[in-house]
């Protein structure tokens, strides 16, 4: 039986998917696998009975994984789960926007509650004041799409349906992206030659150190004068003093955003939303099902797929009771210890029926099936004995 613990509240939709080979627990210390959604786990100790940590989402800056590839926990994220939430977003946030919504239902609020229509009543008082909230349309507007990941695709595919004149960013185009994105959407891996002209720009990357405030002052710089700028990633991508500055010079005209901050909150300039980016139902069900599906792979076929700290790899479904084992190893990426690992499994006299080997910067993935049952304990002591090895498991 497999112990899941869950530390936010997971989807039913998902966690109705575990099966029977599966139990809920409340002792995190006891659970092979952890299903998270955004409880900060920076600072969590976690037991030698873990293997893998699920996120329920895209985002894993709450999770340690470095820590976890050094303690061989593999961690999983749920990209393109939430994609379709966070692009209706998008768009509401940038039509909105547009037609000064936010301004002008306040404002017929404030007629309602505060006395503000006097005698001529809301009606007429509305007619009569509409105007200072004339907008513009997006159809014909030039829009900048950083990112072509999941989300930015869709963005890119919406924006164009609307009338929008798109063009996609990203250092390199995924096979993915490339079929999925609608093939009348030009993209560019030069950011400089298109931003200038962009009425938006949109930002969807990860965050990682290498793109930490990406829109920084010099970016900001090239852009055009009057431009609106929408962060639904996170917040550390875009450097928010030099956000402000270009708000109060009137290089940007608008900063939209889904993390208000103490730093930004009361600008007239900003637009916040308060993390909504995922925030629905369908997001949450199918975030938390391919988590579970995710976890569950992991769990009883060795096979990784969407880890964020380890490389994808699969030898397929592993089928028990066939008289074989699977055997996962988690390793460092140095250089011969695949070459120790089947010298070790050759002298302990076990024949390698199947193997596959993957590595990803600093850590790598053996898998290896064999012909006949192995015994666990004897073979996660032989392969400990090298430096680079990090964790051992047998499947059977």
């Amino acid at each position: 039986m497999y112990k899941i613990a869950t530390l936010n509240k997971i989807s039913p939709k998902g966690l109705k998917n575990l099966g029977d080979k599966y139990a809920l627990t409340d002792d995190i210390d006891s659970a092979c696998g952890i299903l998270v959604r955004s409880q900060d786990m920076l600072e969590m100790q976690f037991s030698s009975e873990l293997l893998a940590i699920a996120r329920a989402g895209a985002g894993v800056n709450n999770i340690p994984l470095d820590r976890c590839a050094e303690e061989g926990i593999v961690v999983f994220n749920a990209p393109g789960a939430n994609a379709n939430a966070v692009k209706e977003l998008v768009l509401t946030a940038m039509l909105a926007e547009a037609r000064n919504l936010y301004d002008g239902m306040h404002w017929v609020h404030k007629l309602a509650t505060k006395g503000g229509a006097g005698k001529m009543g809301i009606a007429k008082a509305v007619e009569k004041g509409k105007g200072q909230f004339a907008g513009h349309e997006i159809s014909g507007k030039k829009i900048c799409v950083i990112g072509l990941g999941a989300i930015g695709v869709l963005v890119c595919n919406a924006c164009e349906a609307l009338g929008m004149d798109v063009i996609g960013y990203a250092p390199f185009m995924t096979v993915r992206a490339a079929h999925d994105m609608s093939s009348t959407v030009p993209f560019t891996t030069d950011l400089d030659s298109v931003i200038g002209d962009c009425d938006y720009v949109t930002i969807h990357v990860p965050a990682s150190p290498q793109t930490n405030h990406m829109i920084n002052a010099d970016v900001i710089s090239r852009m055009k004068k009057g431009a609106i700028l929408l962060n639904f990633s996170r917040d550390k991508l875009v450097d928010e003093d030099a956000v402000l500055e270009a708000l109060d010079s009137g290089k940007l005209s608008k900063y939209i955003t889904d993390f208000p901050n103490d730093k930004i909150v009361g600008h007239e300039n900003i637009t916040y939303i308060p993390h909504l980016g995922a925030s629905t139902g369908e997001a949450e069900d199918n975030c938390a099902i391919l988590a579970v599906e995710e976890l569950k792979n992991y769990l009883e076929n060795g096979n990784i797929e969407n880890s964020v700290n380890f490389p994808a790899c699969s030898l397929g479904k592993f089928v028990p009771g066939n008289g074989h084992s699977r055997i996962c190893i988690l390793n460092k990426n140095v250089p011969g210890i695949l070459g120790d690992i089947t010298g070790m499994l050759a002298d302990m006299k076990i024949n390698i029926a199947n193997m596959v080997n993957q590595s990803r910067n600093d850590y790598a993935y053996t898998m290896v099936d064999t012909d006949a049952i192995v015994d666990e304990t004897e073979i996660s002591a032989q392969l400990a004995k090298n430096d680079g090895i990090i964790k051992v498991r047998v499947i059977k």
